[in-house]
């Protein structure tokens, strides 16, 4: 028995946004079905560093035969490191590991910075197609780093976008952002010089920072508007403010977890605002978009269940295609 090792560059081939998006909607609506198992994540908090906190994360998790294209058995490790913005690693690194459910055997290992780039941009382009006017072509993109790059192509794969603004602190990196992508997308990215300015007007707002005060404001949304919140994922962060929840139809991946975690629910103590799991709105358990002038808004904290879905694609069509590499891990005893 070998365990396939898949790179960044393997992950990027063999996961495209358009299947895993398919992916992690089943994998969202088997969780709300209570078909999966998936335990809070266990954080080990670090001693910061530079005045930047640092988390050592274990989110183990299982989905069943008849979700997300198989059974899938593993746990995601996960580092976050936010002061490594501006450097040439990654927030958040890591590996994904599957096991054989049959025998326990390591199955494969995945770059766990590259799947979770994927994998969070998949889940906010299931909510975006799940509760976004269909009719939305304004992107607004906070932040410009690796989750804003995969979340534009996620909007792009669910709603028609024609133009995009994005804003990060750093007018170097914005700039770079919007003449990059661009260039890829064949579409108009603008670089604006405040959050408020990349904001107002848009259809769909992806706030994909590691800020730990708001850098959305409520009053900024237009009607009818839908806002992705990605980047706070501990009780203490947040990067929207209360108007924003106050204004918005709030839906949540894991309502265990938003219990716990959503400091942008927290924090305003405002957890009664969630209408319910993104899942159960795909299962026709709960509501979504009642109205073209409501303001939806998912709290995205990103569950194990999302991370082996993707996983277990990847590893698929990897296999399919003579993607990785083959090592020999596991214990066999001689026959």
């Amino acid at each position: 028995m070998s365990t396939l090792v898949l790179t960044p560059e393997d992950v990027r081939e063999a996961l495209p946004m358009s299947a895993c998006i398919e992916r992690v909607a089943d994998a969202l609506a088997a969780y709300s079905r209570g078909d999966a198992t998936n335990p809070l994540r266990w954080p080990l908090f670090l001693p910061e560093r530079d005045g930047a906190p640092r988390i050592l994360g274990l989110m183990p998790g299982a989905l069943p035969v008849d979700a997300a294209g198989g059974e899938a058995v593993g746990l995601k490790v996960v580092t976050v490191h936010p002061g490594n913005h501006g450097t040439p690693y990654d927030t958040h690194q890591g590996v994904v590991l599957l096991f054989d459910p049959a025998h326990g055997t390591p199955l494969a290992i995945l770059d766990g910075s590259e799947v979770t780039a994927i994998r969070t941009a998949a889940a906010s382009g299931v909510a975006t197609r799940t509760l976004a006017r269909e009719d939305a072509t304004v992107l607004a993109l906070l932040g410009s780093g690796v989750q804003a790059r995969t979340h534009l192509e996620a909007m792009r794969a669910v709603r028609p976008i024609t133009e995009v603004r994005v804003f990060s602190p750093s007018a170097e990196a914005r700039a770079r952002f919007a003449s990059r992508e661009s260039a890829r997308h064949g579409i108009r990215v603008d670089a604006v010089d405040s959050a408020r300015d990349a904001v107002e007007g848009a259809d769909i707002v992806c706030a994909t920072t590691s800020a730990r005060e708001p850098v959305l404001h409520g009053d900024w949304l237009a009607r009818g508007a839908h806002v992705n919140a990605v980047g706070a994922c501990t009780p203490d962060a947040r990067e929207v403010d209360t108007r924003t929840i106050e204004r918005a139809r709030v839906y949540v991946d894991s309502l265990e977890s938003a219990a716990q975690e959503a400091g942008d629910l927290l924090i305003p103590g405002r957890i009664d605002a969630v209408v319910g799991e993104l899942g159960a709105v795909l299962l026709g358990r709960a509501d979504g978009r009642t109205s073209p002038d409501d303001i939806t808004l998912f709290e995205s904290l990103g569950i194990a269940v999302e991370d082996l879905a993707a996983a277990a694609l990847a590893v698929a069509r990897a296999e399919a295609a003579g993607i990785g590499t083959r090592v020999a891990l596991g214990g066999m005893r001689d026959a």
